[in-house]
């Protein structure tokens, strides 16, 4: 979810990307309206504050000026069609429930909407880039996030990943654990007290050295999903797996025998508790 460069902008993709992307909101507008009206529909979360919350959030008005949104802008997501979709099929499935998203950007309606009756809560690096977002869609959640770890120091980490005690799998815990760089210990108690039912990488920035790259977000992201209590898997998707440290950390803690299905640039992994696996990430 990175800031977008607009150079190559190609109208005909555009188009063909935002018809596609319009039919899956409308796809998931029906779903909602089913949940709306059905008395039998099971949530991910029965806290009664966050029902009033999306009471007053108006589900289908948010998947509305989605689609609105997109029919009407030049900017287009990050991700295509296709990856796309892998996401809107497991979300179309799973909600209301809650979406932890690394990553604030042109895509964040689309993904509050697919959404629109659970919680989902985007954590972003940049202030800066929180403020333009939410001023055109304040109803969006979202948090800044203070990264420790640099790009550059990718293959240090895996050493002191191996090294540090507390970063191992048999602790697994990212709340105040300072001794593990990779750990992202300084977030909000929502982030820590939920237990989130699917979670998206496409953030933070890792194509050039200085920038925080995403091995703290897919090391915290494996640690919740091992930590989680109640049933079934957690879902994990990655962005960008064609780049060396993307596909090197996703190895070495989401690991290949959890990945389910890939597409293009994402990868789709269903993790299971660490109750269920044992003392390693793989």
């Amino acid at each position: 979810m990175q800031k977008q460069n607009h150079s190559h902008f190609k109208p005909e993709r555009s188009w063909c990307l935002v018809i596609s992307l319009v039919g899956l909101l409308g796809s998931a507008l029906f779903i909602s309206l089913f949940l709306k009206t059905s008395n039998n529909w099971i949530s991910c979360n029965n806290n009664k504050a966050q029902e009033k919350f999306l009471v007053d959030l108006n589900p289908q008005q948010l998947l509305l000026d989605a689609i609105l949104h997109y029919a009407t802008s030049r900017v287009i997501p990050q991700q295509n069609i296709n990856e796309i979709r892998i996401s809107f099929d497991v979300l179309k499935n799973r909600t209301p429930c809650n979406f932890l998203v690394f990553g604030l950007g042109h895509d964040s309606q689309m993904w509050a909407s697919f959404n629109s009756r659970g919680n989902t809560l985007f954590l972003e690096e940049d202030p800066k880039w929180v403020e333009t977002i939410l001023k055109d869609a304040p109803f969006l959640h979202a948090e800044t996030v203070k990264y420790r770890t640099m790009l550059s120091e990718a293959d240090e980490l895996v050493e002191h990943y191996h090294k540090e005690a507390d970063c191992s799998a048999k602790k697994s815990f990212i709340r105040g654990n300072h001794g593990c760089k990779l750990a992202l210990d300084m977030l909000s108690d929502e982030v820590y007290n939920k237990e989130w039912d699917v979670i998206m990488i496409d953030a933070p920035r890792g194509y050039f050295a200085e920038a925080p790259g995403r091995m703290a977000a897919i090391y915290s992201a494996a640690v919740m999903a091992r930590n989680r209590k109640g049933k079934g898997v957690t879902h994990v998707f990655l962005h960008d797996v064609e780049r060396k440290v993307e596909k090197i950390y996703a190895e070495l803690f989401l690991c290949r025998k959890y990945l389910v299905k890939g597409v293009g640039r994402l990868w789709h992994f269903e993790i299971p508790a660490a109750s269920n696996v044992g003392n390693s990430f793989c």
